[in-house]
């Protein structure tokens, strides 16, 4: 596996701080194509936080969608993963250029997400129309999200790995922050289809960054043979990434049968509004930042395979919280608020960990047919478990099935606790 070694092209940031403040800039940031494209997704991920608060608003607010229809709303963006991530990672390696790729994909979600405030301001928006556009955004983001870690190690070097997936991630909690609460806000004030405009900006940002960069990318092998199943053969042959996998489609499964529930049982069963709710989230963010500003002094302590484990348990059990949830409004907006807090800070210290290992494991020539397959495992799942989640409310009732969904995600650690993972103390050369 080779990753980018060559020294950052140029120290602009570091020139415009004090020399005292210097040292403390992060090294990879000093990567100009990195700190170019860091800028662009950072404005993405809030964009994309207004966008899980307000498309389900507009869905229960506008056409009173219920259980089945939110499931539907849930599963529509993932379902393209679990359909074309494979051949997509089969087409992406045998292409020159992942960046133009993943530019034409944020150029498209801009525009499908655009479709929505324009049609509800000429009055022609449905709930069919929602489902398409995240149908749309869901299949442009499988090309994006296949082409990323390609285009991320031609930009940072193995040593760097960590550094720079704590930055991506860290924006990710940053986004959270900040994205759910102006999200609820913005739906009270706006409506739900026109805070989706904050949202189309965002990809528009991400797409000028990605124009302004130019990574030297490893060169295509346009006559390669045996497709998905090479990337499969690596998976399959590697035993953490084996086990990981195992662990990341189980807590996938059942987290998303929370997910698609969660906010119809927040707003109809504990009656808490737009604007609670996204403060509410918010605290999750404020668990990610935490997370990710600990995550490296964590792995350097008990190793990047416990930190791993101990990410998928801090990011499963919290969300019993939700189910035990009740009493005066006060209370429960409390126990939500140190749900999303504890479980944002679990998935902050798996994601920097298990992103960081994936990148310094995976061979260069592999890189996207793997990238399919793992999408295909850690995205296809979700929209299963959603579509789980609304047979699960209509048969044995909403909390029950978050119960339910909490047991199994928490199980998700026990693939971790039998592999080679679990004594892994640092990053493969």
């Amino acid at each position: 596996m080779t990753a980018s070694t060559e020294a950052p092209p140029e120290r602009a940031i570091s020139r415009l701080l004090p020399s005292a403040l210097r040292h403390r800039v992060p090294a990879v940031l000093q990567r100009r194509d990195f700190r170019r494209f860091w800028i662009g997704h950072s404005v993405s991920l809030m964009g994309d936080e207004v966008h899980r608060i307000a498309m389900p608003f507009a869905a229960v607010n506008l056409f009173a969608a219920d259980a089945t229809a939110m499931s539907w709303l849930t599963a529509a963006p993932m379902i393209p993963a679990l359909l074309l991530s494979i051949p997509a990672g089969i087409w992406v390696d045998r292409r020159p250029s992942r960046r133009r790729i993943m530019l034409f994909a944020d150029l498209g979600r801009f525009l499908a997400v655009l479709s929505v405030p324009l049609a509800y301001a000429f009055g022609v928006l449905s709930l069919t129309q929602l489902i398409v556009a995240e149908l749309v955004v869901g299949t442009l983001a499988v090309l994006f999200s296949i082409s990323d870690n390609t285009l991320f190690a031609a930009m940072v070097p193995n040593a760097e790995l960590m550094q720079a997936s704590s930055l991506s991630n860290g924006s990710r909690a940053f986004a959270s922050v900040s994205g759910p609460s102006l999200g609820g806000l913005a739906v009270q004030l706006l409506t739900a289809p026109f805070a989706l405009v904050a949202d189309a900006a965002s990809y528009l940002a991400s797409a000028v960054a990605l124009s302004r960069i130019s990574p030297t990318e490893p060169v295509p092998d346009r006559e390669a043979k045996g497709g998905f199943l090479d990337g499969l053969r690596w998976i399959v042959a590697t035993p953490g990434i084996r086990a990981l996998q195992g662990a990341v489609g189980t807590v996938n499964f059942f987290d998303f049968i929370f997910q698609a529930l969660f906010i119809l049982y927040a707003t109809t069963y504990l009656h808490i509004n737009a604007g609670l709710l996204g403060l509410a989230l918010g605290a999750g963010a404020v668990g990610g930042l935490v997370g990710a500003a600990l995550t490296g002094r964590i792995v350097a302590r008990i190793g990047i395979g416990m930190g791993m484990t101990l990410g998928f348990l801090g990011f499963a059990a919290p969300h019993i919280l939700v189910v035990l949830a009740s009493g005066p409004k006060a209370l429960i907006v409390l126990t939500l608020f140190v749900y999303e807090f504890l479980s944002g800070l679990g998935v902050m210290l798996l994601d920097v960990s298990a992103n960081a290992y994936i990148t310094a494991v995976m061979p260069d020539d592999l890189r996207s047919r793997i990238s399919g397959v793992l999408q295909t495992i850690n995205y296809g799942i979700r929209p299963l478990g959603a579509l789980t989640g609304g047979v699960l409310a209509t048969t044995v009732g909403i909390r029950t099935a978050l119960a339910i969904s909490t047991i199994g995600a928490c199980c998700s650690v026990l693939f971790l606790l039998g592999s080679p993972l679990r004594k892994l103390r640092e990053l493969p050369g």
